[in-house]
């Protein structure tokens, strides 16, 4: 079986010196427009901590704390060599970690947001991740989710003929209707789940109060 968390830390860290200097679809230019619809979607949003789950090279990061600059901010990524690209980026003040998206090293009800951009179909355990971030986040926290996806025959073509052929650590493509299921069997309140684009989506949950 293909250690799918490994194939994705060495396909990140070939590809950090030059991922935010790359403009075509395969590498940010997807990943950067989630990541500007994202901190529009939270500029007018109050919160004090933020979890960027995948933050690779801190490109969301950056953009949220120019908008709201006295929250802390924490980012995950499993490339050491994106965490070292979101290092030069921050003057100390931002907490980057090395983790696995299935195991969130942070104590229950941590975090008022917590954010997944353009790496959801990455992840060897989804149901695992997902459940992950509803358990740091704090009653009536958010969860935003964005990433590409597609549904019917394109669905079935990207996860079973064109991913298998490559090297990256891509483990699946999940449409709207996916990504919406699983928030809400992790417990969410979905409150948005559209398109953006053709391909790019972004899925919004909220933890119940009463959690």
């Amino acid at each position: 079986m293909k250690d799918f968390e490994k194939l994705s830390r060495e396909h990140f860290d070939r590809q950090a010196a030059i991922y935010d200097e790359r403009e075509t679809m395969y590498y940010s230019k997807l990943p950067k427009f989630s990541c500007h619809d994202t901190a529009a979607r939270l500029q007018n949003i109050r919160y004090r901590k933020l979890l960027d789950v995948g933050c690779g090279t801190g490109y969301l990061i950056e953009l949220l704390k120019k908008q709201n600059q006295y929250a802390a901010y924490y980012g995950l990524d499993i490339s050491p060599e994106m965490l070292k690209i979101a290092q030069q980026r921050f003057d100390g003040d931002v907490e980057l970690t090395e983790g696995s998206s299935s195991s969130l090293p942070y104590r229950n009800q941590s975090f008022d947001v917590v954010t997944c951009i353009q790496s959801f179909h990455h992840y060897p355990e989804p149901e695992k991740a997902m459940s992950e971030a509803f358990r740091v986040l704090l009653p009536g926290g958010i969860y935003l989710l964005s990433d590409t996806g597609c549904s019917g025959f394109f669905k079935w073509f990207d996860n079973h003929i064109f991913l298998p052929l490559l090297k990256s650590g891509d483990y699946a493509v999940y449409s709207v209707d996916d990504i919406r299921g699983m928030m809400q069997s992790a417990g969410f309140t979905v409150r948005t789940a559209e398109k953006l684009s053709r391909y790019v989506y972004t899925v919004i949950g909220v933890k119940p109060v009463n959690s």
